[in-house]
């Protein structure tokens, strides 16, 4: 599985301190409020989410919720579909969407817009990983706390995958482009 990997971008003593940083730029600023629910977008954010979730020092909520826009690909196809709702009601809540990595965009624009209509507190966008130089241009969104702007590579490892595999893997790695294009 190592051998695999081109290099390494994120190690895990990086993610480890941004994680950390991240955690109590969350917890300062949401001090003194309740009703806190992250919704991490499955499945590649489970690693950050949990991480995350534990270096912030308030009570409270997990939520997930399931798109697809990827299939087994490297590229998204543009639709984005769901395919887990959220458990909860997050109206008036204020709610901070998991990311793993934004990539054009989309799917979160789509989320965003479908969480703006259950009225939550307030909403905000938190993400391990960002890809500028993929945005659709279509697509604006603010995002509010960001672990790393990364380079137009293929990555994987702490959650993210490719075709099911490599999330276990403790950094963030750029994939060789063998083993996606099968040359």
């Amino acid at each position: 599985m190592h051998n695999d990997i081109a290099h390494v971008l994120l190690s895990e003593e990086q993610l480890k301190t941004r994680i950390a940083e991240l955690g109590e730029l969350i917890t300062n600023d949401y001090r003194g409020r309740t009703d806190i629910v992250l919704i991490g977008v499955l499945k590649g954010c489970t690693v950050f989410m949990v991480d995350l979730a534990r270096t912030i020092n308030l009570p409270l909520a997990i939520d997930f919720i399931a798109t697809s826009s990827y299939g087994s690909g490297t590229h998204s196809t543009g639709v984005v579909r769901l395919l887990k709702d959220l458990d909860m009601d997050i109206a008036g809540k204020h709610v901070i969407i998991v990311e793993d990595i934004i990539d054009s965009g989309l799917t979160l624009a789509y989320l965003h817009a479908q969480f703006s209509k259950r009225e939550p507190a307030s909403m905000r966008i938190c993400t391990l990983l960002n890809k500028p130089a993929r945005r659709d241009p279509t697509v604006t969104l603010s995002v509010d706390y960001l672990g790393f702007d990364i380079p137009n590579e293929f990555v994987v490892g702490y959650g993210l995958d490719y075709a099911e595999h490599y999330r276990n893997l403790p950094y963030i790695g750029v994939l060789k482009p063998e083993i996606y294009t099968h040359e």
